[in-house]
């Protein structure tokens, strides 16, 4: 377990009556900027799917680092090296079983975010497995990090690259990824759930499908691992990604899960200190799992903040979370469907969809919506493509508003929101 030097153990104390209860008003104590106001109004903060806010166990945890052990790892045996080791080492171990790793440990790569775990398949697996001709399958509705990097490997290689195509109702056409499949098909490359529909996947199919014709399941996971409880041995996965900023932890730091049979043939994806074990002007050898993924100092004050956040969402519990955003999805999609002139995008039942609402109001621009939002009532929601250009483009889009729930949203947001929205209609319809 984590060092008791390392105040995360006081998470679990302060959340243990919130186990067997899911309380939001206690868990908003938590979030110090929740108690903010913006141009003077309360914050109501529904940009989750772009970062979430940070409880105060996890600042906690980042301050007490750096105030009583900061010192670099693997390197010294002084006291404060051993303390940051130990501390760092074991957040490997908790983020692994988060997700039901085998091997907690050697299948935990810490990285800087889903992105990079990626773009790391993609270049020390596919550059060295791909062939000429063989194909990569994804989908429509990839986040772009989990499309252009397959570009790129398909410029490279010579491969093939095929996209499963969604339905109007948001969700995938499993007949056309049966379609696509082939004996060329190395690698199936999908999102567990949609940063833009919020839809979820049926990743655990998909990947039965992946390996009947012999490839590769990489998921990214950005907006699953967060949200609910993920099992990377359930569904199969050889490879998934998630970001820890999307988690309660910090920027900077995220999770590369890979099985240990692959990470443990594949090339290392940066080269340089503590991923190696031995080093001669002919030539080097590989450290162990995972320290072969991990070059350079790493983001040491991240990963241990990273097990901070999980204890945190442990003590929780991930049913629970899930509960409480299937709950407010369901209301948000109820209250705002009532506003006459809001569209609603993705699919419309909760048991396949995250806490993502997709909206925009028919002959108003998305920026003017966010910008009154915030301007005028404090209300914090995302506009654009959402990094997801081909998936808005196909259902005729250039821009749509986001408004994403996490563990301290409430209702009463949800109704702020509604109300708001009205009046921004009444500002741009004068």
């Amino acid at each position: 377990m984590i060092s008791e030097r390392n105040s995360t153990r006081h998470c679990m104390t302060r959340l243990e009556d919130k186990i067997n209860m899911y309380d939001v008003k206690k868990i908003r104590g938590d979030f110090p900027i929740l108690k903010r106001t913006v141009h003077g109004k309360p914050l109501v903060y529904l940009d989750n799917a772009a970062t979430t806010q940070k409880p105060k166990q996890v600042i906690d945890t980042i301050s007490d680092y750096y105030t009583q052990h900061n010192a670099n790892i693997h390197r010294g045996l002084h006291t404060l090296s051993q303390e940051a080791s130990d501390m760092y080492d074991n957040a490997h171990v908790l983020l692994g079983k988060f997700v039901n790793a085998r091997y907690p440990m050697e299948e935990t790569i810490f990285i800087r975010n889903a992105t990079e775990g990626l773009n790391l398949v993609a270049n020390a697996w596919g550059r060295y497995n791909l062939k000429e001709g063989d194909e990569i399958v994804s989908t429509e509705m990839e986040h772009h990090s989990n499309i252009v990097p397959w570009q790129l490997l398909k410029e490279e290689m010579g491969a093939k690259l095929k996209f499963v195509n969604v339905r109007e109702d948001g969700t995938l056409d499993m007949e056309d990824l049966r379609k696509k499949m082939c004996s060329r098909t190395k690698i199936v490359a999908c999102v567990y759930a949609s940063n833009m529909l919020g839809t979820i996947n049926p990743v655990k199919e998909i990947g039965k499908i992946a390996h009947k014709y012999g490839a590769l399941f990489v998921v990214d996971a950005a907006q699953a691992v967060p949200h609910m409880p993920v099992d990377v041995q359930e569904i199969g996965a050889d490879f998934m990604a998630f970001s820890g900023h999307k988690m309660l932890g910090p920027t900077g730091i995220g999770v590369l899960y890979g099985k240990k049979e692959l990470l443990e043939k594949m090339h290392p994806y940066m080269a340089g200190g503590d991923m190696i074990s031995e080093v001669k002007l002919e030539g080097s050898k590989w450290n162990i799992l995972p320290w072969k993924f991990e070059a350079g100092t790493p983001n040491i004050a991240g990963g241990i903040a990273l097990a901070a956040a999980v204890e945190y969402l442990n003590a929780l519990g991930m049913k629970n979370v899930r509960a409480h955003e299937k709950e407010l999805i369901g209301y948000g999609i109820e209250t705002l469907s009532k506003i006459a002139g809001v569209e609603i995008y993705g699919p419309l039942n909760t048991d396949i969809r995250g806490g993502v609402l997709t909206f925009n109001i028919k002959g108003i621009d998305p920026a003017d919506v966010a910008a009154v939002l915030d301007s005028e009532y404090g209300i914090a929601i995302r506009t654009g493509h959402h990094c997801a250009q081909p998936i808005t483009e196909k259902f005729g889009l250039k821009s749509t508003c986001r408004a994403s729930f996490y563990v301290y949203n409430t209702k009463e947001e949800i109704d702020f929101l509604a109300s708001s929205l009205k009046k921004v209609k009444d500002i741009f319809r004068k």
